[in-house]
């Protein structure tokens, strides 16, 4: 049995027909045609399923399509743009091109989404607060040493626009 529902993803709407036991990352992989959020070990203990429900990182293997209804939805693809000129990548993306941040890269959506997350609150974060904000996300690749380094360098990038921009 599939249910009509109306997704707010990325700033589009989106009325799709799910399985009514699907969840959101179902919804967004297979209903939206977001691949970019991963389907790693759906039981929430991996983080590559990372996306944001009104701004807050949220697991989207374990979460309801329901609890996303009249949510705003913010997936890997809506970072594009966010603090950016439109199209173009968010400072992360780019530190993890500059920095090697990315190895296999199945991780990096959620680490991106656990990050920036960090960096819309904090543009000033210690190595401790970007640990506990990834804390969650695991990299079977890395020793997180670059990806650390990656969510300095765009914290700095965020600074530096917010220094130009006041």
């Amino acid at each position: 049995m599939k249910d009509l529902v109306t997704l707010h993803v990325n700033g589009d709407t989106h009325e799709v027909a799910v399985p009514t036991h699907w969840t959101l990352l179902e919804s967004l992989r297979y209903a939206v045609q977001l691949t970019g959020s991963k389907q790693g070990c759906d039981k929430g203990d991996c983080g590559a399923c990372t996306v944001w429900l009104d701004g807050v990182p949220t697991l989207a293997c374990i979460t309801p399509v329901y609890e996303a209804i009249g949510q705003r939805v913010t997936t890997v693809e809506g970072l594009v743009g966010l603090r950016t000129a439109p199209g173009a990548p968010h400072p992360l993306q780019d530190a993890f091109d500059v920095c090697g941040a990315a190895q296999c890269g199945f991780c990096t959506p959620g680490i991106l989404m656990s990050a920036a997350a960090l960096l819309e609150e904090n543009t000033a974060p210690t190595r401790d607060e970007i640990k506990d904000a990834l804390s969650g996300n695991l990299c079977r690749c890395t020793g997180y040493t670059k990806i650390l380094d990656a969510v300095e360098m765009a914290a700095a990038t965020l600074r530096e626009q917010a220094e130009v921009a006041a």
